[in-house]
């Protein structure tokens, strides 16, 4: 039964970690739209870099996951 705890526990936390990946790089796109429509280059970089931010943890947390099955 602990097992099955543990791993529910493992699966919530890495779906909230999914999410929270996943609402940074759309912020990032918000962003860098935003940042394009009002001609505004640096909300486009930081709309760009949030982008990068939530892909490279996306992808570390794959890695992690991968690492712990």
């Amino acid at each position: 039964m602990v097992v099955a705890n543990n791993s529910a526990k493992k699966t919530a936390t890495n779906a909230q970690a999914h999410a929270k990946n996943a609402a940074e790089i759309a912020k990032g796109k918000v962003k860098t739209a935003a940042g394009k429509a009002t001609g505004n280059k640096k909300l486009e970089v930081k709309g760009q870099l949030d982008k990068v931010k939530g892909k490279t943890k996306q992808a570390g947390q794959r890695i992690k996951e991968s690492i712990e099955d």
